[in-house]
């Protein structure tokens, strides 16, 4: 039998180790594994699909799943879950103290179909009533100026976002030129002690614990792989193995929760990809179109 040759990228999660290395093998395929970070494997796949079989952010996956025609088929392997409510930073001067005060202020990302950010601007509007449009929002990197949006956007009427393009997330935090940045990992500002910054909410473990204990979501961030539809088209049995091979945890489909959350991307996206499913039509209010390949 030929062996369907297939480039694979994801981080080092420790439950792909065996399927990567080759202690388990999937019948009928011949993978390459490549394991970088997440913003290179989702720029460069989202932007160029430099391979068939992608870890993709679960916002990032659903923008390009819900657009008219994709080539994407998304698989349910849900690579990492976390917790965001550690991922508030804010500027002491702001006095901003809960979440409410948040209401009216500016908060920055580095980018709009951030999942982190997707699911706490929806936790911000559900349990606070902070909603998209009581925020300036800013996109800028977060270490470095120049980060873009790898998907196009279409925000609900009355939301403003601005993009920085020649400061950082950190830089405009430490300067207070935004209040808050809502982000991923910690910024520099953050880690190198900066006087001025903290996190909104220090005992975020304990939420975190609260949280899950009420609602039973744990948030998979990273949501999902996709294939490429061309590729499934092609020898679909063998390149959907991926996700069935039953000795092999590490790839094995784990069912995930439907977001509680709802966001100006998140809620319409799945509405979207629902109407897709039924109808063969793309939601007309759907708040996220793919970028452009090419």
């Amino acid at each position: 039998m030929t062996q369907l040759k297939l480039a694979i990228a994801t981080t080092d999660y420790d439950h792909f180790r065996d399927f990567r290395l080759g202690l388990v093998r999937a019948e009928g395929i011949e993978h390459t594994w490549l394991t970088l970070g997440h913003h290179e494997i989702f720029a460069r796949f989202t932007f160029n699909r430099e391979w068939e079989v992608s870890e993709l952010s679960f916002a990032k996956a659903v923008a390009q799943l819900t657009r008219e025609n994709s080539d994407l088929i998304g698989l349910p392997v849900v690579c990492s879950r976390l917790f965001r409510f550690s991922s508030f930073y804010v500027n002491k001067k702001s006095k901003v103290k809960v979440a409410k005060d948040l209401r009216g202020k500016t908060i920055g990302s580095p980018e709009w179909a951030h999942t982190a950010a997707v699911y706490m601007r929806g936790w911000l509007n559900d349990e606070h009533g902070v909603g998209l449009k009581d925020i300036h929002w800013y996109q800028a990197g977060a270490n470095e100026a120049g980060r873009i949006e790898k998907v196009e956007l279409n925000l609900p009427e009355g939301v403003k976002l601005t993009r920085v393009s020649d400061k950082s997330l950190s830089e405009l935090l430490a300067s207070g030129e935004i209040d808050c940045a809502l982000i991923a990992r910690p910024p520099d500002c953050f880690r190198h002690g900066h006087p001025d910054v903290e996190r909104l909410f220090p005992n975020y473990w304990e939420m975190e614990e609260e949280y899950y204990k009420r609602t039973k979501v744990w948030p998979a961030i990273p949501g999902s792989r996709a294939i490429s539809s061309m590729l499934l088209s092609n020898r679909s049995a063998a390149a959907l193995s991926v996700c069935s091979i039953p000795r092999c945890r590490a790839i094995r489909c784990r069912g995930c929760r439907p977001i509680r959350a709802g966001c100006g991307i998140c809620l319409k996206a799945i509405r979207s990809l629902t109407a897709l499913k039924r109808t063969g039509r793309r939601s007309s209010n759907s708040c996220v179109t793919p970028m452009s390949r090419g």
